[in-house]
């Protein structure tokens, strides 16, 4: 007979057998041979299409970074923008993936909008992109936002005393952003994540899945993108 605790292990095994990843209906067609020369313009496309079938926050994505001794961390955070640079995020220099990129300048990111169907994975190196440029970035989000940058400038991912001296430290920031509307955080950077390989992946029903992979050209060659096929 089994114990409390190998019932409640089984039933979550069960729970996990029995979600669907989707069931909202028909998924899009993505048909790779149509698919452009090089991935920006077809990443921004997919980010506008989960944006239009009422994906929840589709700018939001995971963002992989790694320590000095090669351990990984995974963490959630939101796009700022994406060019011909590559794809921009911010934090705070000081904070544990800020610090992580500073001694390992390489990342990973991750996106997926489940409505669609559709996931997109991106590496490549990261840089820090000029004190006026990061300045301008912060500047550029909401007083919300803002007020969260004061209050944890500097501060990030370290251990917290209490509640209470977080609740503090948001109001003392809530009041300098209203006297200071421009006000910075010194320790705020914005990063560029330079793709050297971007993958587009498209759920199909019968689980024929479309993996379309684009990585840079080598050195010697023309300098732009390889596009492959890769097995679900």
């Amino acid at each position: 007979m089994h114990g409390t605790g190998d019932e409640a292990a089984e039933e979550f095994r069960e729970l996990l057998r029995g979600l669907r990843v989707h069931d909202a209906g028909e998924l899009p067609a993505f048909d790779p041979e149509q698919a452009p020369d090089e991935p920006l313009s077809l990443f921004r496309r997919w980010l506008r299409e989960a944006a239009e079938a009422g994906v929840p926050g589709p700018h939001t994505m995971m963002l992989a970074t790694a320590d000095a001794d090669g351990r990984p961390s995974v963490r959630t955070v939101m796009l700022h923008d994406v060019d011909a640079r590559g794809w921009h995020f911010g934090t705070h220099r000081t904070s544990r993936k800020g610090r992580e990129l500073a001694a390992r300048p390489y990342a990973a990111l991750g996106f997926h909008w489940t409505a669609v169907g559709r996931q997109v994975r991106i590496g490549g190196r990261v840089t820090a992109a000029d004190p006026e440029e990061s300045t301008a970035d912060l500047r550029g989000r909401s007083p919300a936002a803002l007020t969260a940058a004061l209050a944890g400038g500097g501060r990030q991912s370290e251990v917290l005393g209490s509640y209470e001296e977080l609740e503090r430290a948001f109001e003392a920031a809530r009041e300098r952003v209203e006297r200071e509307p421009d006000a910075t955080a010194p320790s705020w950077t914005l990063y560029v994540l330079a793709a050297d390989e971007v993958e587009f992946y498209q759920e199909e029903e019968h689980r024929r899945h479309v993996r379309l992979r684009y990585r840079r050209a080598g050195e010697g060659e023309d300098g732009g993108w390889r596009r492959e096929l890769l097995w679900p």
